[in-house]
């Protein structure tokens, strides 16, 4: 099955081989394209990422000037080709954990009419970047959480939700999938884990005040659109809501 990763990367020379790397290992479980969107970085993020190509045909690059992470997965999505049967999402600074799309891949294989698989993530604040996994002394959390990667979408299914709303500074991918869930597809909720989300001081949900402000319109916006159209479906008990709070405690 032809899956497309999308990552978008700003300055994110020092994490973005070990997010590659962690793709690149599942390659045996899918036909893989990683669409990687330079959004405008200064650094070396796009040196590091050609300096993998050569190895890896399956990583394409796009370069643009700065346009936030909202426009550069917009330009991802343009970036798909027809060939493209699954879509998902890894931030430059995450981790895809071994195994993980020969678990959820293995949904689609098994009932043709799915259209999304939603997973776990886990919040760790320590990786081990050889074996890229969590170090035994990192601090972590798994829960299902609110997060793209956690998130396998059919294409058919990318294509009735749309773009990202490019009115959001963050929570653009809260958005796209409240607005994925909406509409009501068939979907399954596996315990695999599907990333893990790597803590540091760069993160750009650290911003607090516009993490929580940008979340909130989100969520607002969700209640407009099923309050405006009841055929519009619910979204209790699918994120584990409570289990964010502890993201503090890291």
């Amino acid at each position: 099955m032809r899956l497309s990763v999308i990552m978008p990367v700003h300055n994110r020379e020092t994490y973005v081989r070990a997010a590659l790397r962690s793709l690149l290992r599942q390659r045996a479980a899918a036909d893989l394209d990683i669409i990687v969107i330079d959004d405008g970085s200064t650094d070396g993020s796009a040196q590091a990422v050609r300096a993998m190509m050569d190895e890896a045909p399956c990583i394409r690059l796009f370069q643009q000037e700065n346009m936030g992470v909202t426009g550069a997965r917009n330009s991802g999505l343009k970036r798909l080709e027809p060939e493209t049967e699954l879509v998902s999402f890894l931030d430059s600074d995450d981790i895809s954990p071994a195994g993980r799309f020969a678990a959820d891949l293995d949904f689609f294989r098994r009932d043709p009419s799915l259209e999304l698989t939603y997973s776990r993530m886990m919040l760790v604040d320590r990786i081990d970047e050889e074996t890229l996994e969590p170090t035994p002394d990192s601090n972590s959390i798994t829960v299902r959480g609110i997060h793209l990667t956690a998130a396998i979408f059919s294409r058919r299914l990318v294509d009735r939700i749309g773009g990202f709303d490019e009115d959001f500074v963050q929570a653009e991918d809260t958005d796209f999938l409240l607005r994925g869930f909406e509409i009501g597809p068939r979907y399954v909720l596996p315990d695999t884990l599907a990333l893990y989300y790597r803590r540091h001081a760069g993160n750009m949900t650290r911003l607090e005040d516009v993490q929580s402000r940008e979340f909130m319109r989100a969520i607002y916006k969700s209640m407009k659109r099923r309050r405006a159209n009841p055929s519009l479906r619910p979204i209790d008990g699918i994120f584990e809501l409570k289990k964010l709070a502890d993201w503090r405690f890291m």
